[in-house]
């Protein structure tokens, strides 16, 4: 007469082998399930943290044609040098804010500059210069026009006054509510705001210093 262990070894054996691929398989659907529901927690957005991106996508676009004239404007090599950072400090950030829209599936404003004009392709207009700290047409081309030290104090006062736009942006967007829903556009737009708000003070200290000489 078999033992109550060799009767059910067989069954229970047979069992765990049945049980394998079952619970293999629910494993891997919880584990795709937790994968989707963090990807998806990632790209949640507002339709305010939306237009922010777009919006500071063409504000930034402003900064790149504004800083292009210190090389050719005569500027002194200090602001030179501001503005090639402002450049490649911009130019990332556009780059950053076009992929964030893009994984959100939302419209992704392309920027082109031509004889210093500013065209925005891929979103609608009602976003191209109509944002704080933004220059008119005539201050641009005043801007472009310049030369020399009246170049560095014009570019300087008319840049504080672009990043201060910037700044009240960002602020904008904080007091929206619904809008900053995920960890990237907090972070995103609390870089930006550090970021305009530091360079505004060096910039302050130098049209202090520049305002001094003459």
């Amino acid at each position: 007469m078999k033992s109550f262990s060799q009767r059910f070894i067989i069954p229970l054996t047979f069992g765990l082998c049945m049980a394998g691929p079952v619970l293999s398989q629910d494993v891997e659907e919880l584990e795709a399930l937790f994968w989707a529901r963090k990807d998806s927690a990632l790209t949640r957005f507002s339709q305010a943290d939306a237009d922010f991106m777009t919006g500071m996508i063409a504000h930034h676009a402003q900064a790149l044609i504004m800083s292009a004239f210190a090389e050719t404007n005569g500027a002194s090599p200090v602001i030179q040098t501001l503005a090639a950072r402002i450049i490649n400090a911009q130019n990332d950030e556009i780059q950053i804010m076009q992929e964030w829209l893009e994984k959100r599936d939302q419209p992704v404003p392309h920027i082109m500059i031509e004889d210093n004009q500013l065209m925005i392709h891929g979103v609608d207009h009602h976003h191209d210069m109509h944002m704080p700290g933004m220059l008119s047409s005539e201050q641009l081309q005043e801007l472009e026009e310049a030369k020399n030290s009246e170049f560095d104090r014009l570019f300087l006062e008319y840049m504080i006054m672009h990043h201060e736009g910037a700044v009240h942006m960002v602020h904008e967007l904080f007091n929206t509510d619904g809008a900053i829903t995920g960890e990237s556009t907090y972070r995103l737009a609390s870089d930006i705001q550090v970021d305009q708000i530091t360079e505004i003070d060096r910039m302050k200290l130098m049209l202090e210093e520049l305002e001094n000489l003459n």
